[in-house]
């Protein structure tokens, strides 16, 4: 008598355990998984120097463009270009030994001569990362981690207008300008966004660089010598960029039932 009842529980319990297993198995064919995309992408970071670079400039900023694939399994490879430019120059020294004594260059005319000084330099990279999805079913979204390594350059650009300053033109010019560079390793944390449209996709967060370089100019005419010493040149701050994926054509909602 008792045998039709423990079957009839049994029964039960694998119909209901059969039915779970299926719907779970359902919600994960709909759960959507990471995409293999290829994509460009415009940049602009706030920066502020550290080491040696403070030394000789204030706050920059950088623009630049590069290009990710981001693969099955999240990971990110690719490489970059940033130009760097800023407007605060702290070797107020530089052009002493053509100064005045009232502080200005002649020009070729006997008049003051009209220059400016400002920070010029670039640094390019090759790239590899991760995306850690954290939030909700957004596979292709998350923690972004990247580590990069390439080249960097800087120098003082030495502006005069209407280039009548004999004594800063040409290769007189390059014995001020300081240019150096060398190799850098970068590092960058923040967050990555990919929607589900063309538009809404970027990354934000820190970026910090780190360099080895060494003034390459045979000869610093402000000092009367070569400038052999080696540099720890550093970059840190935000950073923003827009994402244009290239994928033909957006993520689609399958369901079966």
């Amino acid at each position: 008598m008792m045998m039709k009842p423990l079957s009839a529980l049994f029964l039960t319990i694998i119909l209901v355990f059969s039915s779970v297993k299926v719907i779970v198995s359902q919600e994960a064919n709909n759960e959507e998984k990471p995409e293999i995309i290829t994509m460009i992408f415009p940049t602009y970071a706030f920066q502020i120097p550290g080491g040696d670079l403070a030394h000789r400039f204030g706050n920059s900023s950088s623009i630049g463009s590069g290009f990710l694939v981001k693969t099955h399994n999240n990971w990110l490879l690719g490489v970059d270009a940033n130009f760097i430019f800023g407007s605060t120059l702290k070797e107020d020294s530089l052009l002493n030994n053509l100064l005045t004594s009232d502080g200005y260059v002649i020009d070729e005319s006997g008049q003051y001569a009209n220059l400016n000084l400002f920070e010029r330099g670039f640094y390019s990279s090759v790239k590899v990362g991760k995306v850690i999805p954290i939030f909700g079913s957004n596979k292709n979204s998350g923690l972004m981690v990247v580590a990069s390594g390439g080249y960097l350059q800087h120098k003082i650009r030495i502006e005069v207008k209407e280039n009548n300053a004999a004594q800063l033109r040409g290769d007189y010019k390059k014995g001020y300008d300081r240019l150096s560079d060398g190799f850098e390793l970068s590092g960058f944390i923040g967050y990555m966004h990919i929607g589900e449209t063309r538009l809404a996709n970027f990354f934000i967060g820190l970026e910090f660089v780190q360099a080895w370089t060494q003034n390459r100019r045979s000869m610093n005419f402000d000092l009367m010598r070569r400038d052999d010493s080696k540099r720890l040149d550093m970059l840190s701050g935000l950073k923003v960029g827009w994402i244009f994926p290239l994928r033909k054509s957006m993520p689609k909602d399958f369901y079966y039932y």
